[in-house]
Protein backbone atom coordinates (compact mmCIF):
# COMPACT_ATOMS: atom_id res chain seq x y z
CA UNK A 1 0.00 0.00 0.00
CA UNK A 2 0.98 3.40 -0.54
CA UNK A 3 0.79 6.01 2.13
CA UNK A 4 -0.15 9.45 2.15
CA UNK A 5 3.23 10.78 0.88
CA UNK A 6 2.76 8.09 -2.16
CA UNK A 7 5.21 5.81 -0.58
CA UNK A 8 4.95 1.80 -0.33
CA UNK A 9 4.95 0.86 2.97
CA UNK A 10 7.18 -2.54 2.91
CA UNK A 11 6.99 -2.54 6.51
CA UNK A 12 3.55 -4.45 6.44
CA UNK A 13 5.15 -7.19 4.08
CA UNK A 14 7.36 -8.60 7.10
CA UNK A 15 5.01 -9.42 10.49
CA UNK A 16 7.36 -8.35 13.55
CA UNK A 17 9.07 -11.26 15.47
CA UNK A 18 7.19 -11.60 18.98
CA UNK A 19 8.60 -12.94 22.05
CA UNK A 20 6.50 -15.69 21.58
CA UNK A 21 8.21 -17.15 18.35
CA UNK A 22 11.98 -16.91 19.99
CA UNK A 23 10.16 -19.34 22.55
CA UNK A 24 9.17 -21.79 20.36
CA UNK A 25 12.70 -21.49 18.87
CA UNK A 26 14.76 -22.32 21.79
CA UNK A 27 12.77 -25.16 22.76
CA UNK A 28 13.00 -27.31 19.66
CA UNK A 29 14.88 -30.25 20.82
CA UNK A 30 18.57 -31.20 18.83
CA UNK A 31 18.81 -34.15 16.27
CA UNK A 32 20.92 -37.07 18.16
CA UNK A 33 21.63 -39.05 15.02
CA UNK A 34 25.35 -38.08 15.30
CA UNK A 35 26.00 -39.09 18.44
CA UNK A 36 24.08 -42.56 17.53
CA UNK A 37 26.57 -42.81 14.60
CA UNK A 38 29.58 -42.09 16.58
CA UNK A 39 28.65 -44.82 19.38
CA UNK A 40 27.69 -47.74 16.69
CA UNK A 41 31.54 -47.12 15.28
CA UNK A 42 33.30 -46.80 18.79
CA UNK A 43 31.14 -50.25 19.54
CA UNK A 44 32.55 -51.81 15.87
CA UNK A 45 36.11 -50.24 16.73
CA UNK A 46 36.38 -51.96 19.73
CA UNK A 47 35.31 -55.13 18.85
CA UNK A 48 37.32 -55.22 15.33
CA UNK A 49 40.42 -54.57 17.68
CA UNK A 50 39.18 -57.68 20.05
CA UNK A 51 39.14 -59.53 17.40
CA UNK A 52 42.43 -59.00 15.84
CA UNK A 53 44.17 -59.35 19.04
CA UNK A 54 42.42 -62.73 19.75
CA UNK A 55 43.34 -63.59 16.37
CA UNK A 56 47.04 -62.30 16.43
CA UNK A 57 47.83 -62.68 20.04
CA UNK A 58 50.35 -65.97 18.57
CA UNK A 59 51.99 -64.35 15.88
CA UNK A 60 55.57 -63.04 16.47
CA UNK A 61 57.22 -61.33 13.04
CA UNK A 62 60.55 -59.96 12.30
CA UNK A 63 61.58 -57.40 9.66
CA UNK A 64 65.60 -59.01 10.05
CA UNK A 65 65.00 -61.84 7.46
CA UNK A 66 66.08 -62.65 3.84
CA UNK A 67 66.30 -64.97 1.11
CA UNK A 68 68.65 -67.64 1.86
CA UNK A 69 70.13 -70.71 -0.28
CA UNK A 70 72.65 -72.84 -1.63
CA UNK A 71 75.46 -70.51 -3.45
CA UNK A 72 78.26 -73.43 -5.20
CA UNK A 73 81.61 -71.47 -5.19
CA UNK A 74 83.16 -72.75 -8.08
CA UNK A 75 87.47 -72.59 -8.00
CA UNK A 76 89.87 -73.99 -10.35
CA UNK A 77 92.06 -76.80 -9.04
CA UNK A 78 94.64 -76.66 -11.47
CA UNK A 79 96.96 -73.37 -12.78
CA UNK A 80 97.02 -72.44 -16.20
CA UNK A 81 95.38 -69.54 -18.86
CA UNK A 82 91.48 -69.90 -19.41
CA UNK A 83 91.43 -71.35 -23.08
CA UNK A 84 87.97 -71.63 -23.26
CA UNK A 85 84.85 -69.45 -21.22
CA UNK A 86 81.46 -70.87 -22.15
CA UNK A 87 79.27 -68.98 -19.53
CA UNK A 88 78.52 -65.29 -19.10
CA UNK A 89 76.74 -63.44 -16.04
CA UNK A 90 73.14 -64.60 -15.04
CA UNK A 91 73.54 -67.62 -17.58
CA UNK A 92 71.70 -70.72 -16.24
CA UNK A 93 73.41 -74.25 -16.70
CA UNK A 94 72.67 -77.77 -16.20
CA UNK A 95 74.34 -80.27 -14.33
CA UNK A 96 77.70 -81.48 -15.90
CA UNK A 97 77.83 -78.27 -18.72
CA UNK A 98 81.15 -77.35 -19.49
CA UNK A 99 81.70 -74.10 -18.06
CA UNK A 100 85.39 -73.42 -18.91
CA UNK A 101 88.33 -74.75 -19.78
CA UNK A 102 92.02 -74.16 -18.75
CA UNK A 103 94.94 -74.75 -20.63
CA UNK A 104 95.18 -78.67 -20.38
CA UNK A 105 98.65 -79.41 -22.43
CA UNK A 106 101.42 -79.93 -19.47
CA UNK A 107 98.31 -82.41 -18.30
CA UNK A 108 98.00 -83.89 -21.19
CA UNK A 109 101.45 -85.33 -21.56
CA UNK A 110 101.26 -86.06 -17.81
CA UNK A 111 98.75 -88.84 -19.03
CA UNK A 112 100.10 -89.82 -22.27
CA UNK A 113 103.31 -90.49 -19.69
CA UNK A 114 101.41 -92.62 -17.31
CA UNK A 115 99.58 -94.18 -20.23
CA UNK A 116 103.14 -95.74 -21.77
CA UNK A 117 104.36 -96.39 -18.11
CA UNK A 118 101.28 -98.61 -17.49
CA UNK A 119 101.96 -100.41 -20.99
CA UNK A 120 105.39 -100.90 -19.96
CA UNK A 121 104.53 -102.47 -16.92
CA UNK A 122 102.04 -104.98 -18.53
CA UNK A 123 104.46 -106.04 -20.94
CA UNK A 124 107.15 -106.77 -18.20
CA UNK A 125 103.98 -108.58 -16.31
CA UNK A 126 103.55 -110.63 -18.82
CA UNK A 127 107.05 -111.56 -20.02
CA UNK A 128 107.51 -112.17 -15.80
CA UNK A 129 104.09 -114.37 -16.41
CA UNK A 130 105.89 -116.49 -18.84
CA UNK A 131 109.30 -116.72 -17.26
CA UNK A 132 107.02 -117.86 -14.07
CA UNK A 133 105.42 -120.77 -16.06
CA UNK A 134 109.03 -121.77 -17.91
CA UNK A 135 110.21 -122.32 -14.66
CA UNK A 136 107.46 -124.52 -13.11
CA UNK A 137 108.12 -126.77 -16.06
CA UNK A 138 112.36 -125.82 -16.49
CA UNK A 139 112.89 -126.42 -12.57
CA UNK A 140 111.98 -129.95 -12.29
CA UNK A 141 113.64 -131.11 -15.77
CA UNK A 142 116.90 -129.55 -14.27
CA UNK A 143 116.88 -131.34 -11.54
CA UNK A 144 116.12 -134.69 -13.32
CA UNK A 145 119.13 -134.05 -15.70
CA UNK A 146 121.33 -132.96 -12.85
CA UNK A 147 120.28 -136.32 -11.41
CA UNK A 148 121.39 -138.38 -14.83
CA UNK A 149 124.43 -136.28 -15.24
CA UNK A 150 125.80 -137.45 -11.27
CA UNK A 151 124.43 -141.19 -12.23
CA UNK A 152 126.72 -141.04 -15.29
CA UNK A 153 129.75 -139.37 -13.93
CA UNK A 154 129.63 -142.32 -11.09
CA UNK A 155 129.13 -144.73 -13.56
CA UNK A 156 132.23 -143.39 -15.51
CA UNK A 157 134.47 -143.08 -12.69
CA UNK A 158 133.53 -146.26 -11.43
CA UNK A 159 134.53 -147.50 -15.20
CA UNK A 160 138.18 -145.75 -14.40
CA UNK A 161 138.78 -146.93 -11.28
CA UNK A 162 138.62 -150.55 -12.63
CA UNK A 163 140.37 -149.80 -15.31
CA UNK A 164 142.98 -147.64 -13.09
CA UNK A 165 143.37 -150.61 -10.95
CA UNK A 166 143.23 -153.11 -13.73
CA UNK A 167 146.35 -151.63 -14.68
CA UNK A 168 147.77 -151.29 -11.43
CA UNK A 169 147.11 -155.13 -10.49
CA UNK A 170 149.23 -156.18 -14.01
CA UNK A 171 152.61 -157.25 -14.57
CA UNK A 172 154.48 -154.24 -15.42
CA UNK A 173 155.90 -155.82 -18.21
CA UNK A 174 152.26 -156.37 -19.43
CA UNK A 175 151.35 -153.01 -19.42
CA UNK A 176 153.42 -149.68 -20.71
CA UNK A 177 153.47 -147.00 -18.75
CA UNK A 178 151.62 -144.53 -21.33
CA UNK A 179 148.96 -146.69 -20.27
CA UNK A 180 148.78 -145.86 -16.66
CA UNK A 181 149.50 -142.73 -16.85
CA UNK A 182 146.17 -142.10 -18.99
CA UNK A 183 143.93 -144.61 -16.86
CA UNK A 184 145.20 -142.18 -14.25
CA UNK A 185 143.94 -139.46 -16.06
CA UNK A 186 140.96 -140.75 -16.48
CA UNK A 187 140.21 -141.70 -13.19
CA UNK A 188 140.85 -138.08 -12.32
CA UNK A 189 138.54 -136.70 -14.88
CA UNK A 190 135.75 -139.25 -13.50
CA UNK A 191 136.34 -137.42 -10.20
CA UNK A 192 136.12 -134.46 -11.58
CA UNK A 193 133.05 -134.63 -13.56
CA UNK A 194 131.42 -136.41 -10.29
CA UNK A 195 132.14 -133.63 -7.93
CA UNK A 196 130.46 -131.07 -11.07
CA UNK A 197 127.73 -132.94 -11.60
CA UNK A 198 127.10 -133.27 -7.92
CA UNK A 199 127.18 -129.50 -7.58
CA UNK A 200 124.65 -129.16 -10.58
CA UNK A 201 122.86 -131.17 -8.76
CA UNK A 202 122.27 -128.88 -5.30
CA UNK A 203 121.36 -126.13 -7.64
CA UNK A 204 118.95 -128.01 -9.45
CA UNK A 205 117.81 -129.02 -6.17
CA UNK A 206 116.25 -125.82 -5.34
CA UNK A 207 113.19 -126.41 -7.57
CA UNK A 208 110.73 -124.28 -5.52
CA UNK A 209 113.27 -121.76 -4.51
CA UNK A 210 113.65 -121.18 -8.15
CA UNK A 211 110.12 -121.12 -8.66
CA UNK A 212 109.46 -119.07 -5.54
CA UNK A 213 111.74 -116.22 -6.91
CA UNK A 214 109.81 -116.58 -10.69
CA UNK A 215 107.02 -115.71 -8.31
CA UNK A 216 108.49 -112.84 -6.51
CA UNK A 217 109.08 -111.85 -10.29
CA UNK A 218 105.42 -111.74 -11.31
CA UNK A 219 104.41 -109.83 -8.06
CA UNK A 220 106.67 -107.22 -8.35
CA UNK A 221 105.72 -106.89 -11.54
CA UNK A 222 101.95 -106.93 -11.02
CA UNK A 223 102.58 -104.48 -8.22
CA UNK A 224 104.48 -102.25 -11.00
CA UNK A 225 101.11 -102.29 -13.00
CA UNK A 226 99.05 -101.33 -10.17
CA UNK A 227 101.32 -98.31 -9.54
CA UNK A 228 101.04 -97.56 -13.60
CA UNK A 229 97.53 -97.85 -12.86
CA UNK A 230 97.27 -94.95 -10.22
CA UNK A 231 99.65 -93.08 -11.43
CA UNK A 232 97.20 -92.64 -14.81
CA UNK A 233 94.13 -92.31 -12.69
CA UNK A 234 96.16 -89.31 -10.83
CA UNK A 235 96.59 -88.29 -14.65
CA UNK A 236 93.07 -88.52 -16.02
CA UNK A 237 92.42 -86.97 -12.72
CA UNK A 238 94.27 -84.18 -12.72
CA UNK A 239 93.60 -83.41 -16.34
CA UNK A 240 89.42 -83.32 -15.68
CA UNK A 241 90.66 -80.47 -13.34
CA UNK A 242 91.66 -78.41 -16.29
CA UNK A 243 88.32 -78.92 -17.70
CA UNK A 244 85.57 -76.81 -14.88
CA UNK A 245 81.99 -78.87 -15.45
CA UNK A 246 78.32 -77.53 -13.07
CA UNK A 247 77.96 -79.89 -10.31
CA UNK A 248 74.44 -78.19 -10.24
CA UNK A 249 71.54 -77.17 -11.78
CA UNK A 250 71.59 -73.31 -11.33
CA UNK A 251 72.55 -69.45 -12.34
CA UNK A 252 75.93 -67.95 -13.19
CA UNK A 253 76.99 -65.40 -10.50
CA UNK A 254 79.95 -63.12 -9.51
CA UNK A 255 82.10 -64.26 -12.84
CA UNK A 256 85.36 -62.61 -12.37
CA UNK A 257 87.15 -64.91 -14.76
CA UNK A 258 87.76 -64.03 -18.70
CA UNK A 259 89.18 -66.17 -21.51
CA UNK A 260 92.72 -65.53 -21.17
CA UNK A 261 93.05 -64.93 -17.46
CA UNK A 262 95.51 -67.04 -15.66
CA UNK A 263 94.77 -68.73 -12.51
CA UNK A 264 96.50 -70.28 -9.84
CA UNK A 265 94.86 -73.47 -8.37
CA UNK A 266 92.33 -72.53 -5.51
CA UNK A 267 91.36 -69.03 -7.58
CA UNK A 268 87.31 -68.43 -6.80
CA UNK A 269 86.43 -68.34 -10.57
CA UNK A 270 81.94 -67.62 -9.95
CA UNK A 271 78.84 -68.87 -8.15
CA UNK A 272 76.27 -71.30 -9.04
CA UNK A 273 73.16 -69.80 -7.13
CA UNK A 274 71.30 -73.34 -6.84
CA UNK A 275 67.36 -73.57 -7.36
CA UNK A 276 67.19 -74.69 -3.68
CA UNK A 277 66.12 -71.28 -1.43
CA UNK A 278 64.39 -70.92 1.88
CA UNK A 279 64.07 -67.87 3.90
CA UNK A 280 67.00 -67.45 7.21
CA UNK A 281 64.81 -65.30 9.61
CA UNK A 282 66.67 -63.31 12.83
CA UNK A 283 63.70 -63.84 15.57
CA UNK A 284 64.38 -62.25 18.96
CA UNK A 285 65.04 -64.93 21.56
CA UNK A 286 61.91 -63.80 23.55
CA UNK A 287 59.69 -64.22 20.21
CA UNK A 288 60.92 -68.18 20.76
CA UNK A 289 58.67 -69.16 22.96
CA UNK A 290 56.00 -68.38 20.39
CA UNK A 291 56.99 -70.93 17.48
CA UNK A 292 57.68 -74.01 17.09
CA UNK A 293 59.20 -76.25 14.12
CA UNK A 294 56.02 -77.18 11.73
CA UNK A 295 54.54 -73.86 12.46
CA UNK A 296 52.74 -71.84 9.49
CA UNK A 297 54.31 -68.80 8.47
CA UNK A 298 53.06 -65.79 5.75
CA UNK A 299 55.68 -63.73 3.88
CA UNK A 300 56.16 -60.00 2.04
CA UNK A 301 58.59 -59.73 0.17
CA UNK A 302 59.52 -56.03 -0.04
CA UNK A 303 60.98 -56.37 -3.64
CA UNK A 304 57.43 -57.93 -4.79
CA UNK A 305 54.95 -56.22 -2.91
CA UNK A 306 52.13 -58.00 -4.71
CA UNK A 307 53.68 -61.95 -3.94
CA UNK A 308 52.38 -63.58 -0.56
CA UNK A 309 54.60 -66.63 0.29
CA UNK A 310 53.33 -69.17 2.42
CA UNK A 311 55.59 -71.49 4.36
CA UNK A 312 56.40 -73.42 7.74
CA UNK A 313 58.90 -73.08 10.50
CA UNK A 314 61.38 -75.97 9.33
CA UNK A 315 64.30 -75.80 11.51
CA UNK A 316 65.74 -73.36 14.61
CA UNK A 317 69.25 -72.97 14.90
CA UNK A 318 70.79 -73.81 18.30
CA UNK A 319 72.57 -70.85 18.85
CA UNK A 320 72.34 -67.29 18.59
CA UNK A 321 74.03 -64.95 16.02
CA UNK A 322 76.14 -63.89 18.65
CA UNK A 323 77.72 -67.28 19.48
CA UNK A 324 79.32 -68.09 16.09
CA UNK A 325 80.75 -64.88 14.81
CA UNK A 326 84.63 -64.80 14.74
CA UNK A 327 84.65 -62.88 17.70
CA UNK A 328 81.85 -63.73 20.46
CA UNK A 329 81.52 -61.58 22.90
CA UNK A 330 82.68 -61.92 26.55
CA UNK A 331 80.45 -61.50 28.87
CA UNK A 332 82.25 -62.60 32.53
CA UNK A 333 84.66 -59.40 31.49
CA UNK A 334 83.69 -55.53 32.24
CA UNK A 335 80.62 -54.36 32.80
CA UNK A 336 77.93 -56.58 31.54
CA UNK A 337 75.06 -54.92 29.42
CA UNK A 338 72.11 -57.47 28.41
CA UNK A 339 71.42 -57.04 24.43
CA UNK A 340 68.20 -59.24 23.04
CA UNK A 341 69.65 -61.85 21.22
CA UNK A 342 68.55 -62.75 17.29
CA UNK A 343 68.13 -66.33 16.93
CA UNK A 344 68.35 -67.70 13.35
CA UNK A 345 65.33 -69.78 12.18
CA UNK A 346 64.79 -71.53 8.52
CA UNK A 347 61.66 -70.96 7.16
CA UNK A 348 61.21 -73.30 3.92
CA UNK A 349 58.65 -72.13 1.46
CA UNK A 350 55.96 -74.21 0.82
CA UNK A 351 53.23 -71.99 -2.23
CA UNK A 352 53.49 -68.60 -3.46
CA UNK A 353 55.51 -68.09 -5.61
CA UNK A 354 54.44 -66.87 -8.89
CA UNK A 355 54.46 -69.37 -12.07
CA UNK A 356 57.02 -67.00 -13.77
CA UNK A 357 59.60 -67.21 -11.24
CA UNK A 358 61.10 -70.30 -9.74
CA UNK A 359 63.73 -69.29 -7.08
CA UNK A 360 64.39 -65.59 -5.72
CA UNK A 361 67.27 -63.44 -5.64
CA UNK A 362 69.14 -64.20 -2.58
CA UNK A 363 69.68 -61.71 0.39
CA UNK A 364 66.26 -59.64 -0.39
CA UNK A 365 64.39 -58.68 2.35
CA UNK A 366 61.33 -60.51 3.57
CA UNK A 367 58.98 -59.98 6.55
CA UNK A 368 57.60 -63.21 7.83
CA UNK A 369 55.10 -63.78 10.77
CA UNK A 370 55.20 -66.98 12.22
CA UNK A 371 51.18 -68.31 13.15
CA UNK A 372 50.99 -70.18 16.70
Amino acid sequence: MANENGQTDQGQDKPAPTQQNDANTEQKPRSKLPLIIAGILLVVVVIAGIIYWLATMGEVSTDDAYTDGNAVSMATNTSGYVTALYVNDNSYVHKGDLLAVVDPRANEAQLAQAQANLQLANANLTAAQVNLREEQVRAPAQLETAQAQLAQAKAQLLDAQRNYRRQLSVDQRATAQTDIDQSNTQLASAEAQVKQADANLKTASLVQDNIDTAQQQVAQREADVAQAQANLRAAKTALSYNYIRAPQDGWITKRNVQLGTYLQAGTQIFYIVTKDFWVTANFKETQLAHMKIGDKVTMGIDAYPSITLHGHVQSIQQGSGAVFTAFPAENATGNFVKIVRRVPVKIVIDSGMPANMSVLPYGISVTPTVHE
